[in-house]
Parts: C-alpha cells; structure tokens; sequence
C-alpha cells in the first residue's frame, strides 16, 4: 500500500490553502491514505488533527457583498465543500432544499444533511449541512459556516435571528456572509477584523420603463405582492398569452419546483410570483415586471425600498446575459431616481439591525421572558418587536395550566420550543396559541404526543379535492405538523409520522400543482410560440371572440373593427404571415355570424356620430352617411370590408335604415308631428313642407298673412314666423341643432369653421364668415348681427317683447337684454340694430352739464309704414285668397295648368 508522507511544516501550509488544494485534502481524505509525520493514522483518527493544524490561527470571517447575479452563493458552495464539515443557512425553506439537492449530486446523500423547520434529514455521517437560518445548529462545531442574505438581519420580523447569526455563528476554520453592500457599515462597527470584499454584477440591468401586460416579451417575471393580484395576473396572462408558472412563498418546494420547471421547460414563457423569486431563485428569466410597488409586511402596507426592488429585479439576466426590468399593469413607472439606483446598485446602507437576546434564561417563564427583553449591546442594534413567538410566551404565560406545569427549566425550554412553532396556518394568533397551549399541556404531562390524537389532528388534511385555495390552506396545516413530527421527542413513533406528513405534502403538492397548471396554463395556446419557430406548418386554431378579438391559438393576432379586420400591429410588424393567414380565416367564416349578430343588436349598441357622420356599432365604425335627395333623406354607405359581401352589406343597409329612421323620428319629431297636424290645412302645409324640407328652418317667398285660427294651430305646432323665416322653435335645442347641423354638412358639403358651443343663444365671431358659411348658419337658425350670431328663436322672442314694450312711445333700452342675448352691455345697441330694432342714440351732454349719459331709447315702428300697411290690408277673406295665391301649393297648380 502506498502512503502520503507530508513533512511536519505543512501543517501551516494548510491553513493558507487554496480551495482547490483543500479539495485535494478532502478527497485523500474520503480514501483513507492520508499519514502525518511519516506516520500511518485512520482517516477517522486524522480528520481532527489534520483541521486543528489547519485552524490553528484564529478563523477568518469574510463578507462577500454586492447586488444579485455576482456567483456569491456559488462561492460559498464551493468553499464549503472544500472543507471537511460546514454549515450554510438560506432565508427560505425552498432555497435550502434546493441547494441542499445541488450538495447530494456532488457529495452523495450520506454526507449532506438538511434542516428547516419542517424537514430534517441528517445521515449519521453527515458533514455538509443546508439549513434555513433558523434551523442552523448553532452548537454542532464545523470547520466552514456561511449565511446568505444576511442584509435581512434589517428585516423587522425575522430580522433578529440573521443578527444572533451575524454575531456568533463561527466556523472554526472560514465563517463567509453573503448579501447586499447595504449592510457593509454595520458590519465593520459591530465585526472586528472582518474582511469584505465587494462583487460587481455578471451583467447589466437596464430599465425599460412601463410595459402593457399585453405586449410583456417572452421569458418575463411578472411581480405582483398579494395573493389576489398573483391570480388575476396569472388568468389574464392566460387568456392573452396562452399561460404563466406562478411562484409564491405559501407554496412547498415539491409545488414550486414543479412550476419552475412548467417555466424552464419553456412550456410557458411567463412567472407570476411574489417577492419570493427575489431570494436566490436561479430561472432565466429576461425581464422582471412590477405590477405594483408596496405591500403588506404583516404590520402595514409600505412602499417597497429601492434595494428591494433591486433585489427582485436582480432575478433578470443570469450568468453574463444582460437584464431589464420595468412596471406593468396599473403601476405607475419608477421614478427616474430610483430606477437609476437600481441599475448602478447605489442604495443608501441600513441604518441599524433588529436584536433579541440569545443568551435565555428557562429557570422559570417570566426569567425567559426577561432575558429576551435584555437591552441591546451596542447602539447600532435596536430591539425586535415581539415576534410571535414571544407573543405567544407572554399570553401562555397567563394561563393556569401553563403556569402549573412550566415550573421546571425544562418544561419552561420546553415552553419556549413550542412557542417557536411558526403560524404556518394564519388562522389568527389566538387560534395560533390555543394550539400551542395544548401541545404543551400534552406533552408536559405525557412526555410525547400519542399517535391516536395525531392522527385525528391529520385525518382532516388528506383529502385532495376542493380548490386552489383549499389545498394552499390543507399545505399550511401540514407544515405545522411536519415542524411538530421533526423534533423526535415529542412524538410517539416519530419517525412514521415524518414519512406521513411528508407524503401527505408531496401529494397536496403534486394535486396543487395539477390544480394550478389546469387554471393558468393553456398549453395549446402557450405551444403557439415554439411551433411557429418550428414550422411545422400545421394549421392553427382560430377564433373570434365576442368582444371582438381575433385569436390564434389563445393568442390575440387582430380584432374585428365593426366589420373589417384589423390585425395586431405588432404581429404584422413581426411578419408571421402564418398567424395573420389564420387570422384572416378566422374572420372570413365569423362574418355571416358577425352579421346576423348585428342585425339581432340592440338599438343602445348602435350610435351616430355628430360630428363625422359615422355611425357605429359597439364604439366601432360600420357605416358613414352622404349626401342623398333631400336634408333629411341621407344616404348609408356602408364602410368597405374585406370579407363583407353585398348581400350582407345590403341587409346591413337595411338594418341602418331603420335605426336613421328612429333616430330623426325621436330627435325631430316635432316637425314631423307638426307635418301630420296641417295636413288637412293648405295654407300651413305649405309652409310646413317648406320647413321640413329645409330641415327646420325655411326662408319663404313674402312674409305670410294667416287668419287667427290658422295662425294659433301654427304656433301649438311649435312653429314660429319672422320675417320671412319660417322655423320649428325646438329644433333650435342643443341635440337636434346638433343632428341637424351634420345633415346640413352633408346636403350642402360646407363646413362650419367656428365651434358652436351646444347651448349657446349667441356666438362672437373670431373672424369674417364666408358667404357659404353664412348661408349654412342661415340655415341652422342663427342670424348674423355686429359680428355676432344670435340664435332665430331668441332672435325672434326679443322682438316680439320689443314692439311690445314700445307699442306707442319710445322706451328706454333695458340693459337686462345682454345677459339674455350672452353679449356685453357694450355691444348690445349694435347688435339690436342688426337685428332690425330701432334705436335712438343718446344725444351727447354739454360740457358744462355733469351726470350720466341718457340711455338709448327703442323706438316703435314708423306710424307711416302702419298706416299703409293698414290701408294696404284685404278685405275680410281677400287676406285668405292672397295668402293660398302665394303658396307654395298655388304655384304648383298653376305649372300643371300651363302643361
């Protein structure tokens, strides 16, 4: 057999080692051939001596600090394994797992052990442990011990335990502490000689700003900070995207695992998770997107620090692949500052860590209780807030059984394990303690917890139907149990109920994740995307849904706008002619149903347009009217549409018609009612039909002369005589002068320059209107007055109270009328005047006399112009005969007669 024979002096020579030679170390080692002095010793027999030459000087403590994706937990891995025994703790139970699994393929399962709160597999030989921070055993001496994340000794819940591991766990040969820069300050002033050395990032990290969810590239983490938000998320990713993986904290590792694989495998190029990704969560993932920016830490909701947001969009880009990160949904960009932190890792360091007291007291509760309330040691250090477990001390504490039975240090240790068992089940914390109350009621009395009563307790957790959430909640109580099942002492046949509750969680797990594959993943839809970079040329499934979204194996390519297709700009952009072709037949076989659809509608679904003449269905443009053979008689075009044919587009036409014709009967209807009232009345049909025509004003030929009678059925018919205008006074309101202005637009092809606002009774002119324009507004029923357009009923209302109020004598001119007609006082005597009032201006004072000035005076009509218009007047039914010769009517008799 041959030996290694090392000389005396290596012994130092081992503690300034490198990794690589400490492996060597280690594997001669594991093969027994190792000899010291020249001397033959057992591998069994050599390790201790060999590593106490090795650790002889005092063991270095190291900090290896700097943001995400810098290889620190890589580092610690490898250096661990150099040495002969070491202990790591991770923040979470799925990061130790899963560095625990990294270990066994490169130790094998003999040598690695792992301890959570809920699982504990420690082989007799094991010498490598994965832990969570909490489960680090604290007084099993190893040459090698490391914490990840250890900035958290910030965080105000669980900050106190990484601060206890900050300041006594050792190694006897190495002790490393990964984590953020943040914390670098803290750890000179309360670490003496403590060695840090600061990491760059392996990549960049690039801001990108907001990004609609719709248009998130693939390879995306989506971030969401509630549970609500993780699955509205996550169902609206699955219907425009085909499906998402979702990640949270609840979720055990044999769940999260599965739907990071459903990820990694690129059966889904989407994650929705919670800030849990943010703690060591190797995925490749391209991009991360915040879809909110506060949460609830379990006191209050909060605005998230910018390095922990740095934290989780560190998770973007891996190894030397560059990252971005951004905002979705209804979040609000970042703001410039704070994105500009994240992507140079700037952040302010933390001003102090949580502290609680590890040094316990068990002679009694209230000595434990004490101890834990110990001051702080240094001023960087502040007091934890009861956690709940001390929560649960304080309350057990006040029972009487408790205090009977707790009366001895270990039933008082016993007491504080039992407090330590976390809520895993969030129930509440009085539910919380009633548990813990009688866990140790039974277990100070008997000593274990018999197998019969946790049976009972486990019957109500194995079935596996119900929900998502249910089986989240049965996941929760069985975490409780497996932290109960892992201390062997306190259960009967420990070791059965550890393989029990285990496999009761993989099953829920496996149920769990079959439960969230099937309500966010649509894997026919999510095989869209591969396929297509196959092309395999097979054909796709195509849809339209109701809302009108053309669909391409789950993906949305294009909606249909009215009739006519509109595809995705960004999918024409890409080129994929294969989505758009399918697209396009999708939308080709939907159109016959698209139509009888339409023709079914509702009136409410169908709009007309005021302003462009459009007429829409579902807010969507289908038609257009033009200029047909009369104001109110327009022509329906329908709007081209690839896929319409002319017999659709006919019974389209159709369908519009009647909705054109309710909507003129509802919005005009009082000049058609007034048509059907003069029906049986020549002379006023005559006019009506000139008003109707015109579409609600008409200019007549002379001003007519009506019997009283004829006149009082004009006026109850809403039409009103000025002059020789002829006018339906309600047609002058806002919504019909709106509808009738569009008709005019159409019939005459002018347009209006100026906005007229709806309600106006006048409207001051910017600019001189073209002779065009003025005809239009002419008939619409504004007259045009001193640059001013004044509505004709008002128009028509003010001079009828004016010759009114000077019947006889000259009045003064009442102020009161430029508020009625919206203009000032100054310009009211200009535009009286141009409305046909007369006038008399003020004669101006003389000098030497003071006061205000006279008022303008209205004038009544010249008595010259009433005498011969009085001797001008028919006799007794001569008015009549006049009134039909001048009619429209009469006109048209004499033209047939002269045929």
């Amino acid at each position: 057999m041959a030996f290694l024979l090392l000389p005396a002096p290596c012994a130092s020579l081992f503690h300034h080692a490198t990794g690589e030679a400490a492996r060597i170390a280690d594997l001669l080692f594991r093969r027994g051939q190792r000899t010291m002095h020249g001397m033959k010793v057992p591998p069994r027999q050599m390790a201790p001596a060999l590593h106490a030459a090795q650790c002889a000087d005092q063991a270095p403590v190291r900090a290896i600090l700097g943001p995400t994706n810098t290889g620190k937990t890589h580092l610690a891995l490898e250096r661990m394994l150099a040495h002969a025994s070491g202990v790591i703790g991770f923040p979470l139970r799925l990061l130790a797992r899963e560095n625990y699994d990294r270990m066994v393929r490169l130790k094998g399962v003999r040598s690695v052990a792992l301890m959570t709160g809920e699982e504990k597999i420690i082989p007799p030989q094991a010498r490598w442990f994965s832990c969570t921070v909490e489960a680090m055993p604290m007084h099993r001496p190893v040459d090698f011990v490391a914490v990840d994340e250890i900035q958290l000794c910030a965080d105000p819940e669980r900050g106190h335990i990484f601060t206890d591991r900050l300041l006594n766990a050792r190694g006897r040969c190495e002790t490393l502490f990964l984590g953020a820069d943040t914390i670098a300050p803290l750890m000179r002033s309360l670490i003496r000689d403590i060695s840090i050395e600061t990491r760059p990032r392996l990549s960049s990290l690039s801001h990108t700003g907001h990004t609609r969810l719709s248009r998130l590239p693939p390879r995306t983490a989506i971030v969401a900070f509630s549970m609500a938000e993780v699955y509205a998320i996550a169902e609206l990713i699955r219907r425009k995207r085909g499906g998402c993986a979702v990640v949270m904290g609840q979720l055990s590792p044999r769940t999260r695992n599965a739907q990071v694989a459903l990820y990694q495998n690129r059966e889904v190029d989407y994650l929705v998770a919670t800030d849990a990704i943010g703690m060591g969560l190797n995925m490749t993932i391209d991009h991360v997107a915040f879809a909110g920016l506060s949460k609830f830490d379990g006191q209050r909701h909060r605005m998230l620090a910018p390095a922990e947001i740095a934290q989780i969009a560190g998770r973007a880009g891996r190894g030397t692949r560059d990252g971005t990160f951004g905002t979705t949904g209804e979040c609000p960009p970042l703001p410039e500052a704070m994105a500009e932190a994240v992507e140079t890792h700037k952040f302010e360091p933390l001003p102090f860590l949580w502290w609680r007291s590890s040094k316990l007291d068990f002679a009694s509760p209230q000595a434990l209780y004490a101890s834990l309330c110990q001051k702080t040691p240094h001023p960087n250090l502040r007091p934890a807030e009861p956690a709940a477990d001390m929560q649960t001390l304080s309350a057990l504490m006040q029972t009487p059984a408790v205090r009977t039975l707790a009366t001895t240090t270990a039933h008082t240790r016993l007491l504080w394990e039992i407090c330590q068992i976390p809520d895993f089940r969030k129930l509440g914390l009085d539910s919380h303690i009633r548990l813990c109350g009688q866990l140790f009621s039974i277990l100070a009395k008997d000593g274990q917890l018999p197998s019969s009563w946790l049976k009972g307790r486990l019957a109500s957790l194995e079935h596996t139907g119900g929900e998502i959430e249910d089986l989240m909640h049965r996941l929760m109580g069985i975490r409780t149990w497996s932290y109960v099942a892992a201390h062997p002492d306190w259960v009967e046949n420990a070791q059965h109920w550890q393989c029990h509750t285990r496999m009761l969680e993989d099953t829920l797990s496996d149920v769990l994740h079959e439960r969230l594959a099937s309500r966010f993943v649509d894997k026919r839809a999510a095989s869209l995307a591969r396929r297509l970079e196959e092309t395999d040329g097979a054909p796709l499934l195509c849809a339209i849904n109701k809302a009108g979204e053309v669909r391409v194996e789950g993906h949305d390519v294009g909606h249909m706008r009215g009739f006519a297709f509109m595809p995705d700009p960004e999918a024409a952009r890409s080129d994929q002619a294969l989505i758009l072709k399918a697209a396009r037949r999708a939308a080709r076989s939907e159109i016959p149903r698209l139509v009888a659809r339409f023709l079914q509608a509702p009136e409410s679904e169908i709009t007309l347009d005021n302003q462009t003449g459009h007429i829409l269905w579902r807010e969507e443009p289908i038609a257009h009217l033009r200029k047909g053979p009369s104001v109110l008689h327009p022509v329906i075009h329908i709007d081209d549409a690839e896929f319409l044919e002319s017999t659709h587009k006919a019974r389209i036409r159709e369908r519009l018609t009647q909705f054109m014709a309710s909507v003129l009967a509802h919005t005009l209807g009082p000049l058609f009612r007034a048509e059907q009232a003069v029906a049986d009345h020549p002379l006023l049909r005559g006019i009506v039909h000139a008003v109707t025509e015109n579409g609600g004003v008409a200019t007549l030929p002379v001003p007519p002369v009506l019997p009283p009678a004829e006149a009082l059925l004009l006026r109850r018919q809403a039409i009103r005589l000025h002059g020789t205008l002829a006018f339906c006074s309600p047609l002058l309101k806002p919504h019909a002068m709106a509808l009738r202005s569009l008709l005019l637009r159409i019939h005459t092809g002018q347009s209006i320059t100026q906005p007229l606002p709806g309600g106006a009774v006048s409207v001051h002119l910017s600019a001189p209107l073209a002779p065009s324009a003025q005809a239009l507004l002419a008939s619409l029923g504004w007259l045009l007055s001193h640059n001013t357009l004044v509505r004709l009923d008002i128009a028509a209302s003010l001079m009828q109270d004016m010759q009114v109020l000077c019947a006889r004598t000259p009045k003064p001119l009442p102020l009161s009328l430029a508020s009625r007609l919206g203009i000032s006082k100054k310009d009211l005597p200009h535009v009286l005047k141009g409305l046909g009032i007369r006038l008399q201006p003020p004669a101006p004072l003389p000098p030497r006399y003071a006061g205000p000035p006279a008022p303008f005076m209205v004038l009544p009509a010249r008595h010259a112009e009433k005498r011969k218009q009085h001797s001008s007047r028919p006799k007794h039914g001569a008015h009549l005969q006049t009134a039909q010769n001048n009619s429209p009517f009469a006109i048209l008799r004499t033209l047939r007669s002269q045929m």
